[in-house]
């Protein structure tokens, strides 16, 4: 799996919003490793830096200085719609008659060959294959007929899918947030201004106080000079979508999302985990990094049932080495799991285990791991999931792998099993899920658990009533 986006916005009094912007999109930096760029605006004009390549690779002292204003966003991505290529790096900057605009886009919209088809018979001229230049013409029409705030609805009335968005009109800048809230947002006091952002950890990055979740179908608009904000909610549908895999995997542990810490939500997964499916062994290990929390609150929960466990790291990860899911071939990313994990011997050698992990995608990590731990001298290995078995693809903005290459799409826990040869598997339930999280099913996005989806997508079920928008021009006036 590929991370979702990372976005940020940015309004001060009177100092200069690019380091703050940079610093931002380092605490992000998981959430996206394809570009990065930041745009700012100081009154007069806008100015923009935005290539391929990690922050620190992208952003140098010069490129800094150069972003002038205190004003701005930026963006870290990872391409869940576009092609790899510069054109779709973001902020995408746009000028026209009502002035410049630069947009962040965290998500993926479903109907954009809709949008994009009646903008271009409208004389649209586009330069990439990516959604978020959609909707930043979209806007942009739209804002030659109608103040910001309105412009801003007539587009969320028209875009179908998931985005959370930070929007700079000249000076001013703006999040907006899906109104089924499927990608995260918040607002953060800085003292001497304001910041939008994905995660809260971004907020935490600059001394800041996290104010709360940007509400889903909200628009919150910064005041330019630093002062406070304005929020308007333009949109509100009978349930939220939130994406429970931002807690499972893709958030930072010390995020808040919709009034969660990450890390507890994990912990809780992990209690929950035992609950249903635990099994006793000597030691419980987590697979680095993100089953960290799940193992803990596994082993925790393990122990107040009365079991002789024990909580241990067994796998020594180097951090030198890419993500194992970008490797182009099958044998080089088995050969990366060698690369990327260790294991340790003394914990793991003569004992019974059990390997705590996030989520199985194809398998082929899986069963490397297990195969260390058997290599490593383990006589049982036992693993745990903390979340359900992924069966069909995500079409929100997350770069998942198709249904031919999910292991659980065509085969049963059983024969999961069999191929990542384990000793035991289990996953967690749904409801559990939705237990730790406080919410229900009908209020969080399943579709990659369950093939049904909260948005109308070709040739995929629902598991809601949901109106894709008819595609017209906009009226002149609301």
């Amino acid at each position: 799996m590929h991370e979702k986006c990372g976005v940020v916005g940015i309004s001060l009094e009177d100092r200069s919003a690019a380091r703050p912007l940079y610093y931002s999109l380092y605490a992000l930096q998981h959430r996206g490793q394809e570009s990065a760029g930041i745009v700012t605006h100081d009154g007069f004009q806008q100015h923009s830096h935005v290539e391929m390549g990690l922050v620190g690779d992208v952003f140098d002292e010069d490129d800094l200085a150069q972003l002038n204003g205190s004003n701005g966003i930026g963006h870290v991505r990872y391409p869940t719609a576009g092609s790899v290529n510069a054109c779709c790096a973001q902020p995408f900057s746009v000028s026209f008659k009502s002035g410049s605009l630069g947009l962040s886009h965290n998500g993926n919209l479903v109907n954009t060959p809709d949008i994009r088809s009646e903008l271009a018979d409208l004389g649209h001229a586009f330069t990439s294959d990516g959604d978020t230049e959609v909707i930043a013409h979209d806007l942009a029409r739209n804002l030659l007929e109608s103040d910001l705030v309105r412009a801003v609805k007539r587009t969320m009335n028209r875009i179908h899918g998931s985005y959370s968005l930070t929007i700079m009109h000249d000076d001013t800048v703006l999040g907006v947030r899906d109104p089924q809230g499927n990608r995260p947002l918040c607002i953060g006091d800085l003292g001497d201004g304001y910041v939008l952002a994905s995660e809260s950890a971004a907020i935490d990055t600059l001394d800041g106080e996290l104010v709360r979740d940007v509400q889903p179908g909200e628009l919150v608009v910064l005041h330019p000079d630093g002062t406070g904000y304005d929020t308007y909610q333009l949109v509100d549908a009978d349930s939220t979508a939130h994406c429970f895999f931002e807690h499972v995997y893709f958030a930072r542990p010390d995020s808040n999302i919709d009034e969660k810490l990450v890390y507890d939500v994990r912990r809780e997964l992990g209690r929950k985990l035992y609950e249903e499916n635990g099994i006793d062994t000597d030691v419980v290990l987590p697979v680095p990094d993100s089953g960290r929390a799940f193992a803990s609150g596994y082993a925790d929960a393990a122990q107040d049932a009365g079991a002789d466990v024990d909580f241990a790291e067994g796998l020594m990860k180097n951090r030198y080495v890419g993500r194992t899911f970008i490797m182009p071939t099958q044998d080089e990313r088995e050969r990366a799991v060698r690369l990327k994990l260790n294991p340790i011997k003394n914990t793991v050698e003569g004992k019974s285990v059990t390997l705590i992990d996030d989520s199985i995608v194809r398998g082929t990590t899986s069963t490397q791991l297990v195969q260390l731990m058997r290599d490593a001298g383990a006589e049982e290995v036992h693993v745990r999931i903390g979340a359900p078995p992924i069966i069909a693809p995500c079409y929100m903005g997350i770069d998942m792998a198709s249904r031919e290459e999910l292991i659980a799409a065509d085969k049963s826990i059983e024969e999961i099993r069999e191929e990542i040869k384990a000793d035991s598997l289990s996953y967690l339930s749904i409801d559990a899920i939705a237990d730790a999280l406080d919410s229900t099913r009908g209020d969080l996005c399943l579709g990659c658990v369950t093939g049904e989806y909260p948005y109308d997508i070709e040739d995929e079920a629902t598991d809601r009533e949901v109106n894709r928008p008819t595609i017209e021009p906009s009226p002149a006036d609301d």
